[in-house]
């Protein structure tokens, strides 16, 4: 079962919508799936639904709400690309985290889940990273994460279990990029690195041309073990 449920900001000064998918049972886990730069589009529900599916609460706020509600974007259609990067350009990403963060805290105080993670593609998956760092996740993973290298000054802050996923065709993550990930992260005891020789941004969503049907079921599997170690479900 699905729904979109309106979720307050943690400053209780405004609220966001939130896709919702639902597993048969009570869940006593949840995660939060941390869209693209293309909102909370088709792939993003379907990767929320397919969590539930394994048996946990799976939360997709409109991170992009304050910019322009509502967004769904196909990273296929060049215009839509475009409009998804001026997008990205507008947003703010510390108040980004604090948005997930008020997810987290709705799937513990109001969904009675005890433990609750982070997925996330693309921007997501540098969300993820920072929900890492800022957040009391359970458990985060990201996948083809963009700009970490920028970020390694918050690696210290991360105290749960982080599993990033990295193409090492990535466009839009260059080699010198990917080599200060691992030199800063391979020897983290919180963090898990896998590579995947030859792909390219966008290989795991559910649609369209990007995906590596390949690749996508085995880094899915990865992060499906991970939760179950990590969260349960």
């Amino acid at each position: 079962m699905s729904e979109t449920l309106r979720i307050s900001t943690l400053e209780g000064d405004g609220a966001f919508d939130c896709y919702v998918a639902r597993p048969a049972g009570k869940p006593t886990a949840a995660i939060v799936v941390i869209q693209e730069i293309f909102g909370v589009n088709a792939g993003i529900r379907r990767k929320c639904d397919k969590l539930a599916e394994a048996g946990y609460l799976a939360l997709a706020p409109d991170l992009f709400w304050r910019i322009e509600p509502g967004v769904e974007l196909d990273p296929d259609i060049e215009p839509e690309f475009k409009r998804a990067l001026e997008l990205m350009g507008k947003f703010d990403q510390d108040v980004g985290i604090r948005d997930i963060e008020a997810a987290i805290t709705y799937a513990r105080s109001q969904e009675g889940c005890s433990r609750v993670g982070a997925v996330g593609y693309c921007l997501g998956g540098r969300l993820a990273y920072m929900t890492a760092a800022r957040t009391d996740a359970d458990a985060c993973v990201g996948y083809y994460a963009v700009g970490i290298d920028g970020l390694l000054r918050e690696k210290n802050a991360i105290a749960n279990p982080l599993m990033l996923h990295i193409p090492t065709g990535d466009g839009f993550v260059p080699p010198e990029v990917q080599r200060a990930m691992h030199e800063g992260l391979d020897d983290h005891p919180k963090v898990t690195l896998y590579d995947y020789e030859g792909l390219d941004h966008g290989f795991a969503t559910e649609f369209g041309r990007r995906r590596n049907d390949e690749a996508a079921q085995k880094a899915d599997e990865r992060t499906a073990a991970f939760f179950t170690e990590h969260l349960g479900a």
